[in-house]
């Protein structure tokens, strides 16, 4: 018997999304859309990536769309797959990350009589996605596909969930791919530009906070150059301390959860606040109190490249609707005239210097010397991928992050992302040092993708910090709620996560003292695949490591 070839519409699928530059897709595989993985399998312009969760599977995504800013591909079945990764897509709609996820889809014929698996995915996905729909028609899957590209790319970067009806993809089509799509380009109104610097040289005390959507190396690098041509302090959004070098002398530090003490100050007595991408959401101003929601003496300039982000929950002085790195370029090359040159960038970051050098404590493995010990032994392009938890400060606070990207972390505070970030971030940049640190409670949320690492050859390192417990969560507690008695659901009876990650197929080293730590690391170093620490602290030791991320995850 001679096997079928791939039916029309499901290779136009992979036709379109090839003609998009879509070179690796991550999925469960799903008996709804078994047309398209035929096709997958018979073709190698296509890197598939098999998945043990969904979850997994959207979170490997949305990181891919982080790093490449061309949307992360993920295919998943219905009803259990689409809702196990929902959670993928609520991080790229917070995170502003260009993501498409495609659903096999219950047959046209059984839509509505809630058939085996079946949910209205434009009613579920709607309310954290950019745009979900359903293919219908097979004809017009390029008109589809193209428009999902444009839609997760332009503005506000974000997701993007389409359902495939499962007799769709088996229907004949003589439809052809649409060109490659191209993320807008949106340079800044020149009067607006002017209107800025007006208000910069009016300025006693400025500071720039900047990261966020589409944000990427020409942004960087151009904004970096106009911020220590005029000495203005950057500070960077929750979770995008990679938007500027930390050695440049004007970057000032982080701000969200656990930020310098002194850079709260800075930017509650800021008389011009500068947002450049961010869009001063809850975690980046400690709920909307750094910088005060409203101030009379405040100035604030708003660049988005989303016009409906300016002035919605800050109102803005000067809104600017612009791509961050058209911006960015006009800022460096505008000519100032009169030289504009504050003293406050290099005295924010000296403070940031201090703030960020980790001293010596009392416990028997302290993170903070750990995380520098990192600092002078992994390459400065490391990246590094963390959930949520109280774990992520030491990480926020003491690593620097040079180049970009490396950074992946949610900001909307997700647990479990860390280890799939990390797989799709050595997929993406193999000849990298990839590290994925998480504690015990987040780690255990997607530990199994472990597993995808081993199969497809990926080199990470994994930091797993065991505390025995949901450690942000019983840092609230014990704080509302003090008293031994009072503590409730936060202690967790954990396995042998070395031998865990044995038992993947990967190497693995316990580290109970900062030495075991600092061993581990470099004979870890000197290893290929996946190489895991299991580091165990003591509870307390979270509190005293001022990393307190008070909000991460109400969980």
């Amino acid at each position: 018997m001679t096997a079928p070839d791939t039916p029309q519409a499901a290779q136009l699928l992979i036709d379109c999304l090839t003609e998009q530059g879509c070179d690796r897709i991550f999925t469960v595989p799903g008996e709804s859309f078994l047309q398209v993985l035929d096709g997958l399998g018979r073709q190698d312009a296509i890197d598939v990536v098999t998945c043990r969760q969904e979850g997994g599977v959207a979170f490997m995504a949305c990181a891919d769309g982080a790093m490449t800013g061309r949307p992360g591909v993920a295919f998943v079945t219905r009803g259990p797959g689409a809702t196990n990764a929902s959670i993928g897509v609520h991080v790229a709609m917070q995170d502003s990350q260009p993501m498409i996820l495609f659903v096999g889809d219950v047959d046209s014929e059984m839509r509505d009589r809630e058939g085996f698996q079946e949910v209205d995915f434009s009613a579920f996905f709607g309310p954290i996605a950019k745009w979900a729909a359903r293919i219908d028609s097979a004809d017009r899957i390029p008109e589809y596909v193209a428009r999902a590209y444009a839609t997760a790319m332009s503005g506000r970067p974000g997701p993007v969930v389409l359902a495939l009806p499962e007799d769709m993809l088996s229907r004949d089509t003589d439809s052809k791919p649409r060109p490659c799509v191209a993320r807008p380009a949106q340079a800044p109104c020149p009067d607006a530009m002017q209107a800025m610097m007006a208000l910069i040289a009016d300025a006693a005390s400025p500071i720039a906070i900047i990261g966020g959507a589409g944000w990427n190396a020409k942004a960087r690098e151009n904004f970096q150059l106009f911020a220590e041509r005029l000495g203005i302090p950057v500070a960077t959004a929750f979770r995008r301390q990679d938007a500027i070098s930390p050695s440049s002398p004007v970057y000032a530090g982080n701000l969200g959860y656990g930020p310098n003490p002194k850079l709260v100050q800075r930017v509650k007595s800021a008389d011009l606040v500068l947002a450049i991408g961010a869009r001063l959401g809850e975690a980046t101003t400690d709920g909307y109190t750094v910088p005060p929601l409203t101030a009379s003496d405040r100035k604030l300039v708003h660049v988005h490249p989303d016009a409906n982000e300016p002035s919605s929950v800050y109102p803005a002085d000067l809104a600017i609707c612009a791509s961050m790195d058209e911006f960015a370029e006009s800022a460096a090359l505008w000519d100032q005239g009169d030289a504009i040159d504050f003293d406050a960038g290099r005295e924010a970051h000296a403070e940031w210097e201090a703030w960020a050098t980790a001293h010596p404590n009392d416990h028997a493995l302290d993170m903070g010397q750990a995380v520098q010990f990192m600092r002078d032994t992994l390459p400065a392009d490391t990246i590094i991928c963390n959930g949520a938890g109280n774990f992520s400060g030491w990480w926020h606070r003491y690593w620097r992050y040079e180049g970009l990207p490396t950074q992946l972390a949610p900001t909307c505070g997700a647990m479990g992302y860390g280890v799939p970030a990390a797989v799709s971030a050595a997929l993406r940049f193999p000849q990298r040092t990839v590290v994925a640190v998480a504690g015990d409670g987040d780690f255990l949320m997607n530990g199994q993708e472990l597993a995808t690492a081993v199969q497809h050859g990926a080199n990470l390192i994994v930091i797993v910090v065991d505390n025995s417990a949901y450690g942000t969560i019983r840092m609230h507690q014990e704080r509302e709620f003090p008293g031994e008695e009072r503590i409730s659901a936060t202690r967790l009876a954990n396995p042998d996560f070395a031998a865990l990650a044995n038992a993947f197929g990967g190497w693995s080293a316990r580290a109970a003292t900062t030495q075991e730590f600092k061993d581990a690391l470099v004979d870890a170093q000197g290893r290929g695949g996946l190489r895991l620490i299991h580091c165990t602290i003591d509870i307390e030791q979270l509190a005293a490591s001022g990393a307190s991320v008070s909000g991460l995850r109400n969980r």
